[in-house]
């Protein structure tokens, strides 16, 4: 390795978190995995909730093991899934439980929440994606509830703000991962008064926003003691994990008024959208339920939400627990050879957001959308990854009608990137070309984040340009569009 700086990248996901260190060597910008550590949510009582001091004990492992492995550690910077929060009190201690996204206490809560503000008001004020899992109604929730917690707040923060605040003991709020929380306001991009007000949440706890690229401090004294981090800066990245993915894809503009490129950040949910310059908020984009969650330097990250490859990865957790879990290679590798198109899947069919048993759940789905029950695991394998890219097509369609012009590329980053067939599919069923990769997205827009924050780079433009000589991508071109034709048709009725 070059004698020079080292970013270290905090990349904590749904099942999983990393300690990434990335540094430029020969003109490169290199990656080296530090730590890795499973994050696995807890039943508690009747709630599902992360296990957040787990958590950090392993972050702070990984930062031990960096000090030790590096000697110019320039800054440190935390990215995470999106929704997700902790509330704090006045004394600065844990104000109650962190909870999932897959907590049962938000089912029904959509209507509850109409009831008090109209569906089309919320819309026009934050342009966000209905989801029951987003930050206002898992709020929403807890004040139904009559939750302790929220009558003690004093401090809201998103997860990777949680951690940015237990590295230095300040507390922000990041806005590329505060705008999931559907109560930003897209126009004034910053906390709706309005909305927080009518929906009976306490304002104290909503501090003002700051960006990305933005410096916090050192780590403070008790971290470096534990880590041997001294006077390491903690530099901001866009802390929402899609939001440094996207900063990942290797193409030669920033926001561009008239797309012709796409993205789809692809793991245990896939990401699909626009860079754009400004929100498009809009009764199309209501009606389509796309979403306009803040991106680096005022950009705006036009997507929606969807299943991604969590039906693939259940069904193995299904086989599993069976004492019969094929490799993921394996798995492929049976989709290939299974029959097309046998049996379709919607990755987004609520009955597959979180059943006890997936196998089981794509069985009731078949009988009751009227599909021959599936004989065999390759028939599942492939159904899983043939539903995501029916599905891409049909968001490819929807992203068209919403940008006003045709894409001509679709780049898929991320963990997902590294499957071929699915990244086949892809381009047979959208009829499109589709670069894949970097897979290390996420890390890769972390440590470019932060590399603009201590000037290292000067710009995301500068930055895509590093990525784009650093690493390798792969190219599929459709080779059979006209074979997904009639499936589409089909699934379009599912």
């Amino acid at each position: 390795m070059n004698d020079t700086n080292v970013h270290l990248a905090i990349d904590l996901g749904g099942s999983g978190g990393r300690v990434i260190a990335g540094f430029i060597d020969s003109g490169q910008l290199q990656l080296e995995q530090v730590h890795r550590f499973a994050n696995d949510a807890v039943w508690i009582q009747n709630s599902l909730q992360w296990d957040l001091p787990s958590l950090w004990q392993e972050v702070l492992t990984g930062l031990r093991v960096a000090s030790e492995r590096y000697p110019n550690i320039a800054s440190v910077g935390v990215d995470s899934w999106g929704v997700d929060y902790i509330l704090l009190d006045e004394q600065d201690l844990f104000a109650g439980p962190a909870r999932t996204y897959r907590d049962p206490r938000t089912v029904g809560i959509l209507e509850k929440a109409f009831e008090i503000v109209p569906r089309e008001e919320i819309f026009a004020v934050t342009g966000i994606q209905f989801m029951v899992i987003n930050s206002l109604y898992q709020l929403l929730a807890a004040r139904l509830a009559g939750e302790t917690s929220l009558k003690i707040a004093d401090g809201f923060l998103m997860i990777g703000d949680c951690f940015h605040w237990l590295l230095t003991g300040k507390r922000s709020i990041e806005a590329t991962n505060a705008s999931t929380s559907q109560l930003i306001d897209a126009n004034t991009k910053t906390w709706s008064d309005d909305l927080i007000t009518r929906f009976g949440l306490p304002r104290v706890m909503f501090s003002d926003l700051i960006e990305p690229g933005t410096t916090l401090g050192p780590v403070q004294p008790s971290v470096a003691s534990v880590t041997g981090l001294k006077e390491v800066p903690v530099v901001v990245p866009a802390t929402h994990d899609t939001a440094s993915a996207v900063l990942s894809v290797p193409v030669d503009d920033f926001a561009p008024e008239k797309p012709a490129w796409c993205y789809i950040s692809s793991g245990t949910w896939s990401l699909m959208g626009c860079e754009l310059s400004e929100p498009r908020v809009n009764q199309l984009c209501s009606e389509l339920n796309f979403t306009n969650e803040r991106g680096v330097g005022g950009s705006t990250r036009l997507l929606k939400n969807i299943g991604g490859l969590w039906v693939f990865q259940q069904i193995r957790k299904s086989l599993e627990r069976q004492g019969t879990p094929p490799s993921w290679d394996d798995m492929v590798t049976a989709a290939k050879s299974a029959e097309p198109f046998a049996l379709l899947v919607n990755p987004d069919d609520p009955s597959l957001v979180a059943p006890d048993d997936m196998i089981a759940a794509i069985e009731q789905l078949a009988e009751r959308t009227g599909q021959t029950r599936p004989k065999g695991h390759a028939i599942l394998f492939r159904a899983a990854l043939e539903g995501l890219a029916l599905r891409y097509r049909a968001c490819l369609e929807m992203l068209e009608s919403l940008v006003e012009n045709r894409i001509e590329t679709i780049h898929i980053v991320g963990g997902g990137s590294q499957n071929q067939l699915l990244c086949q599919m892809t381009a047979d069923a959208c009829n499109r070309k589709v670069i894949a990769g970097p897979v290390e997205a996420t890390a890769i827009g972390n440590v470019m984040m932060q590399m603009i924050g201590t000037g290292s780079l000067d710009s995301v433009a500068a930055g895509r340009v590093l990525v784009q000589k650093s690493f390798d991508t792969l190219q599929f071109e459709p080779q059979n569009p006209d074979a997904w034709t009639e499936p589409a048709s089909r699934f379009a009725k599912l």
